[in-house]
């Protein structure tokens, strides 16, 4: 064992230094590819307390009832895509975040990995938006995170990350639905399942996914040393 590896094993400081291009780096880039295709198609069921537009009509019924606590009740799956992609930032960097998501990407235009298929004619599908905007976002979130690990930082690193998928989502969204000369309503409802609730759950998520990027790419970082 090296002088300087032992040192970094004694102090265990990690000065935001930049992961070199080696052939362990390229593997878990590769790696970090399986992992978002794993993400795309895991689901994660998840209940949390919300007021119905009908609520006023269970006051007067016996609330104890399991029945009636259903009602205020919201069971919500949840594809943890997003967080994954940010803990890979976290974990990698920008420039090998941005490998991984261009590599993903290729690889859904011509095999069914993505969460409705694949190949060339997904580029027309209304969620793929979403998965073109994971490069700027990383490219914002990275250029925030870089080379920092305050805790303050990753909140900020979340909200700009988040937000900038589900804009940059909407937007093509919207410009595929012009295409298509799609109803309204169905766009509504595109909106509302892609970037309702689920907003608040990846901004949530994303920031413990960087919380453990970042304590990760620590020892990553010490043992690529």
């Amino acid at each position: 064992m090296s002088k300087r590896v032992e040192k970094q094993l004694n102090s265990f400081k990690y000065k935001g230094e930049p992961i070199r291009i080696t052939i362990g780096t390229l593997v878990l880039t590769c790696l970090s590819i399986l992992l978002i295709i794993v993400a795309t198609f895991t689901q994660i069921t998840l209940k949390h307390p919300y007021i119905p537009f009908d609520s006023f009509a269970y006051l007067t019924q016996d609330l104890s009832n399991a029945e009636i606590l259903r009602h205020f009740i919201k069971k919500y799956e949840y594809i943890p895509q997003i967080p994954v992609v940010f803990f890979i930032v976290a974990l990698m960097g920008r420039k090998f975040g941005m490998l991984a998501v261009i590599g993903y990407i290729i690889l859904g235009l011509f095999f069914p990995i993505f969460a409705l298929g694949g190949g060339i004619s997904y580029l027309f599908e209304y969620g793929f938006g979403y998965i073109l905007a994971f490069l700027p976002s990383i490219f914002f979130a990275g250029t925030i995170l870089k080379g920092k690990t305050d805790y303050l930082r990753i909140p900020l690193v979340s909200l700009v990350g988040v937000l900038t998928i589900h804009v940059l989502g909407i937007l093509y969204m919207l410009f595929i639905s012009t295409l298509r000369h799609a109803p309204i309503e169905l766009v509504s409802s595109w909106i509302a399942s892609q970037s309702g609730i689920q907003i608040v759950y990846d901004i949530f998520f994303t920031i413990i996914a960087i919380i453990l990027g970042r304590q990760a790419r620590k020892l990553l970082w010490i043992i690529m040393c």
